[in-house]
């Protein structure tokens, strides 16, 4: 099973250094059968991307943590086990973790099949977005529109062995 790990450029150096991402449990998204249900006319490819792109919108919440990381989403692709990612059947009906698994171990980097990154270029937006996140939860336009302006931009795709490169 494929999951999408949400992570900020420390993390992966600290991936790229200790050779896993840790402590579990960890979130990550996945296509799920709430996801599934999300996008009725998806295909699977087109969910795979939806997953995405919502690990996408987690990295942003993980650099509102960590303020001194540089304002670029990392997403890690990750092969797991089918059965070791489960859902938290407490937020299924929540639109926001319809995509949301829980990782209850470390993700080794033996398991990372690609490393999804902002470019440089989308710096700017992805700071403006996260400044903005605590606003567009609290439902503000303008600050929904900052947050979407981070999702405007594609990562680029990295293979394992380009990490040491991105770090």
């Amino acid at each position: 099973m494929r999951v999408y790990l949400p992570l900020t450029l420390p993390r992966l150096a600290e991936l790229h250094r200790t050779g896993e991402v840790a402590p579990a449990p960890l979130t990550a998204h996945a296509v799920t059968p709430g996801l599934r249900e999300w996008y009725l006319a998806g295909g699977e490819e087109e969910l795979e991307y939806a997953a995405l792109g919502r690990a996408a919108h987690a990295a942003l919440a993980l650099l509102a943590a960590d303020p001194g990381a540089p304002p670029r989403r990392v997403v890690l692709a990750v092969e797991v086990a089918d059965g070791a990612a489960r859902t938290d059947p407490d937020r299924a009906l929540d639109p926001e973790a319809v995509s949301e698994v829980v990782l209850d171990t470390a993700v080794p980097l033996a398991d990372v099949a690609a490393v999804h990154v902002d470019a440089d270029e989308a710096a700017a937006d992805v700071a403006a977005a996260v400044a903005a996140l605590a606003g567009a939860a609290r439902g503000d336009e303008d600050a929904r529109l900052a947050v979407d302006g981070a999702a405007d931009h594609e990562l680029l795709w990295y293979g394992v062995q380009e990490i040491d490169t991105l770090v």
